[in-house]
């Protein structure tokens, strides 16, 4: 439809009497100014495509399934006053589409978002949403696929306004890997004020391949308009740079945000708003029995300025190379808060149907950049990573690794593998973090001054892996990076696959421009990565439990528990019937196991020993 036609059409409803009712009052004055009030008769360099065909309006659907329960949001773009603000759900059923449900559109955003109980799992449906204009759009939500033996999960960060053009060639690649679930990790929009129309072309880039499989978005700081976020609980910033912490724009516009990104999420583990009535996603989703975590990495986190002493240009940044890296890990510091670090807890003693864990968040637990923005700029340590605070990332990788939950992020354009350490190198969790989608933009680099790290594999394709301090003297060891120099500037997307049969996870990092259907077509160097599930949790045992043998049960899921301080010191899904507890202290332990849950008090008083045949356990299941 011409844009003659379009006003030809919007006059003749105005002058017809339906079109009386004005538009909405913005709940945020100068913020979605291309989106809200009489947004037809404003141009905007960048977002001419918001003026669409009237039989054109609903722009893309999102979903999840979790617990029987389907929650899909419809996006639409902006509608003229006299039409219709109701949106429709329908399933295929026999041949025949069916109405599920209608709702109506929030003119805040312009979505909606179903929620249906009850909803088969175990099948494919096909979907569809309509508005009486005559505007479709169609999808499939698909079958859990618990059936399969590898899930794959797909990630994606970090898709600048540098580049307003088509996503093709990733969403080919996409749809040619077939991955089960979808994850985008952040910045989604980089137009800090225009959520709305960023958020539009976000979803037309990527509507062929979102509309049929299961997808995770969670905002980041471009997408609530912050270069960078540091939460603290919800409270109003006093600086735009928001360093101080909290949030700088208006609240209901970073709810705005939340409901049109997150809305569609499983909910919420602990949906408690924080302060300024600011919501929470937090929560976990399981997919074919991968439970994936997501966090809010950022929402509680402290803020540097006022609270550490500053020691370079900027709050944030750290140029000083006489810095005692102690000096900034003060106590009363948050990085995921109480409330996520309890959810995380409980999530890693959960295993009901679930045969392996993984983390999702906007970005990773350390600091895996030495210059930034650009090749001059070399820091010593970016507060804005969440290597700091440290001790707040440290309560953060222990949750994980009493799991074996690998971790997944983006947010800092340079894609990198790497394994934590906490009091030594390699005794934590692995990481992935998956690079930007578009890669011109600030990007970062792994350049080390030290050149190759302690104990790096001669073999390595890569010259600067292996153990390494990052710039707060968090233990890491680097197994992969891409930086800017390599294949399509750096930028692309991750793919990782969890073998359940194996329980083997292999990581690949895909360049942008490739075509994975070419024979020549091959991920960055050093990956693929493949690992086993319990290398999560690389701690070395010093003692172990006599093993069990469990004659009436297939992979149950043991913990153990330490008796003189009550703590989890892991549980896990075992492969087979026969498992030997390792353990990092000699001692008492308690073993918990059950087919399903953790069943009964367990047994208690077992004794941790060096010898490694010491007897066998005799377990029989419920």
């Amino acid at each position: 439809m011409s844009r003659l036609l379009f006003f030809v059409l919007f006059f003749i409803l105005f002058m017809s009497g339906v079109a009386a009712k004005d538009p909405p009052a913005s709940p945020f004055p100068g913020f979605d100014t291309a989106a809200t009030g009489e947004w037809w008769k404003k141009k905007f360099q960048g977002f001419k495509d918001l003026q669409v065909p009237r039989d054109a309006v609903i722009a893309f659907g999102i979903y999840t399934t979790q617990h029987e329960t389907l929650k899909l949001t419809a996006q639409l773009y902006p509608l003229l006053p006299g039409e219709s603000r109701r949106v429709v759900l329908e399933t295929k059923q026999a041949g025949v589409w069916r109405p599920l449900a209608d709702l109506a559109v929030n003119e805040i955003g312009w979505s909606a978002t179903f929620r249906i109980e009850h909803w088969d799992t175990n099948r494919n449906v096909k979907y569809r949403l309509k508005h009486e204009s005559g505007s479709v759009f169609e999808g499939m939500i698909r079958r859990d696929p618990r059936h399969k033996e590898e899930i794959v999960l797909a990630g994606l960060s970090c898709n600048s306004n540098r580049d307003r053009g088509d996503r093709d060639q990733i969403v080919a690649n996409l749809r040619a890997h077939d991955p089960d679930l979808l994850f985008f990790a952040g910045d989604q929009s980089y137009d800090h004020k225009e959520h709305t129309a960023a958020w539009l072309a976000w979803g037309k880039q990527f509507r062929d391949v979102i509309r049929d499989r299961p997808t995770i978005t969670i905002p980041d700081d471009h997408d609530i308009g912050q270069g960078n976020l540091w939460g603290e609980g919800g409270k109003k910033a006093k600086r735009v740079q928001g360093d101080d912490g909290g949030y700088f724009h208006p609240a209901e516009y970073i709810k705005m945000v939340e409901r049109c990104q997150c809305s569609h999420l499983p909910d919420p583990y602990d949906d408690r708003p924080i302060k300024q009535g600011i919501g929470v996603y937090y929560t976990s989703l399981n997919v074919g029995g991968i439970d994936f975590a997501i966090l809010e990495d950022r929402k509680w986190k402290t803020g540097p300025q006022g609270k550490i002493p500053q020691q370079g240009p900027r709050p944030d940044h750290i140029l000083n190379p006489a810095y005692d890296p102690k000096s900034i890990d003060l106590p009363g510091l948050q990085l995921l808060g109480e409330r996520q670090l309890g959810f995380l807890r409980n999530w890693g003693s959960r295993w009901d149907g679930v045969e392996m864990k993984c983390a999702l968040s906007q970005t990773i637990f350390c600091g895996a950049a030495h210059l930034h923005g650009r090749k001059q700029n070399r820091l010593h340590a970016d507060l804005d990573s969440n290597g700091w605070p440290q001790a707040g990332r440290n309560r953060a990788v222990r949750e994980l690794r009493r799991c074996f939950a690998l971790h997944i992020g983006g947010d800092q354009h340079l894609s990198t593998v790497l394994q934590h350490g906490i009091d030594d190198w390699n005794d934590s969790n692995w990481s992935f973090c998956v690079p930007a989608i578009v890669n011109n933009y600030y990007s970062r680099w792994w350049v080390p001054t030290e050149g190759a790290g302690k104990n790096r594999s001669p073999d390595h394709p890569l010259p600067f892996t292996g153990e390494y301090l990052d710039g707060f003297h968090n233990k890491i060891t680097m197994h992969a990076y891409a930086n800017p120099e390599a294949n399509s500037f750096g930028s692309g997307y991750g793919l990782v696959r969890f073998r359940k049969k194996t329980r083997q996870i292999v990581m690949e990092c895909w360049p942008r421009f490739c075509d994975v259907l070419e024979d020549q077509a091959k991920p960055f160097p050093g990956w693929p990565i493949v690992i086993d599930q319990q290398d999560n949790y690389g701690r070395k045992p010093v003692g172990y439990l006599p093993e069990l043998h469990f004659e009436e049960m297939q992979n149950p899921v043991v913990q153990i528990v330490a008796e003189d301080s009550g703590e989890v010191v892991y549980t896990l899904r075992v492969l087979g019937n026969r498992f030997r507890p390792h353990v990092f202290h000699l001692g008492d332990y308690t073993i918990r196991f059950g087919k399903h849950e953790l069943a009964g008090p367990g047994l208690t008083g077992i004794r941790a020993t060096k010898d490694r045949h010491s007897g066998v356990l005799q377990v029989q299941g419920p």
